[in-house]
């Protein structure tokens, strides 16, 4: 019989946070299938002077939210207006048509060299990024510090960001829709930012950037290119991090890829 490993509180804490879940509950179970008590009486309230007090002024009413496809415009018609990666900043920090924005703390745009000859893009903002308005500065960014250590990287010669700027909640995986909304986004930043080489951290950020839809495993370290519109950018997907601190094994691949970049970046 294999012993139960027994994991410290620490450890234990480290990975519910890894996993999305940073929010206490209450010691006891709560049963909500119970009959709900009855609700209490209320003082009765005063009719309004004249039905003129029941409306509500267009001022005051709630907007609507944006169809999916009339965000996705609006993104692509914003984004392609932005001349700078600051006005593009300004530009999201502004836009309302993703629903993560209201559920984010902040808007975690970029962090790193914007002229390196090297980007990397995630899929998602995490509960660390959430707080730091910095992409990549949990335990998966450290393992990523380390892997462009290891070939001679580091923050000041990249770019990271993410193809959604908002942290969804639990840091579950972003839905087609919100990539889709986002996409011109992340798009015109690759643009602006011109690298010589992209590389997408994960099978969400591979799908969505570079249009593969094979499992990651048999993609990734594989040199394919990313049309901006202006040039052809070499391109490749590799693991993300974070899935890598779950899966250590599969570091090993992540190691070759790191070293196919390293290469690249030397003979070109």
């Amino acid at each position: 019989m294999v012993p139960i490993q027994d994991n410290s509180p620490r450890e234990l804490l480290d990975f519910y946070l890894e996993a999305g879940a940073d929010a206490l509950v209450g010691e006891e179970a709560v049963d909500r299938f119970a009959a709900e008590p009855a609700p209490r009486e209320r003082a009765p309230v005063a009719a309004p002077a004249s039905a003129a007090v029941m409306r509500q002024s267009p001022a005051m009413a709630p907007a609507a939210p944006q169809a999916p496809d009339e965000a996705a415009l609006a993104a692509r018609q914003a984004a392609k207006s932005a001349a700078t990666l600051d006005e593009l900043r300004d530009m999201l920090e502004k836009f309302d048509g993703c629903a993560l924005k209201a559920t984010a703390s902040r808007l975690v745009f970029a962090d790193g060299n914007p002229k390196a000859r090297v980007m990397l893009v995630g899929e998602a903002p995490g509960r660390d990024e959430d707080i730091e308005g910095l992409p990549f500065v949990g335990r998966a960014g450290k393992l990523l510090d380390l892997m462009l250590a290891a070939i001679g990287l580091d923050r000041t010669k990249v770019y990271i960001a993410n193809i959604v700027p908002w942290r969804p909640p639990g840091n579950r995986t972003p839905t087609p829709q919100e990539s889709a909304i986002c996409l011109p986004f992340i798009k015109r930043q690759i643009e602006l930012v011109d690298p010589d080489f992209l590389i997408c951290l994960g099978k969400p950020s591979m799908q969505t950037l570079l249009n593969i839809h094979e499992p990651i495993s048999k993609a990734r370290g594989r040199w394919t290119t990313f049309d901006t519109g202006k040039r052809e950018i070499k391109a490749m997907a590799t693991f993300h991090p974070a899935f890598l601190l779950r899966s250590p094994l599969q570091k090993r691949f992540a190691w070759r890829d790191f070293l196919s970049l390293k290469k690249a970046l030397a003979t070109s």
